[in-house]
């Protein structure tokens, strides 16, 4: 039965995506994780301000604004990731659409965590003795976030995406 299967009556290839739709994908998941970068590092500037705490006390409320911040942007992007455009169209999943969200994500937009990363290094030192890090937890919820922004939005993002079939 196999022997008599013809390789050209296979499934015709599905058109490469084109430049509007990889241009329209880009700016989508650029825009989320700047946006997700920046909500992030405003809110914890804005916290010592408003609370006027230390840092043991501020930082659970700083892990549950993080939290709320996280599952906006990743409702977010499976949002932009399911939208249709009037001008470049949907953007279907597939290999190459797959790919240049996660290139685009590390690329282009992670270096928007710089900031939060700086932020929280200054956490870290509140309350210690000059030059060292008292508080670790402010530099692994820096990981944590990095790691969301790096490859959960991402993900959510591709997996998303409108199927081809």
């Amino acid at each position: 039965m196999v022997d008599q299967l013809s390789l050209s009556e296979a499934a015709p290839q599905r058109p490469l995506p084109r430049q509007k739709t990889l241009t329209l994908l880009v700016g989508r998941i650029t825009t989320i994780k700047l946006g997700y970068w920046a909500a992030l590092t405003l809110i914890e500037l804005a916290l010592p301000r408003v609370l006027d705490r230390g840092f043991t006390e501020r930082f659970p409320l700083s892990v549950a604004l993080a939290a709320v911040t996280t599952l906006l942007a990743l409702a977010w992007a499976r949002w932009q990731a399911r939208v249709i455009d009037q001008r470049a169209g949907g953007i279907e999943r597939g290999f190459a659409t797959i790919a240049t969200t996660f290139a685009a994500a590390s690329v282009v937009a992670s270096p928007g965590s710089v900031p939060l990363l700086l932020v929280e290094r200054a956490r870290s030192l509140e309350g210690c003795a000059p030059g060292i890090s008292c508080h670790l937890e402010a530099i692994v919820l820096w990981v944590a976030l990095f790691a969301v922004g790096f490859v959960l939005i991402p993900a959510v993002f591709a997996l998303s995406l409108r199927s081809s079939h």
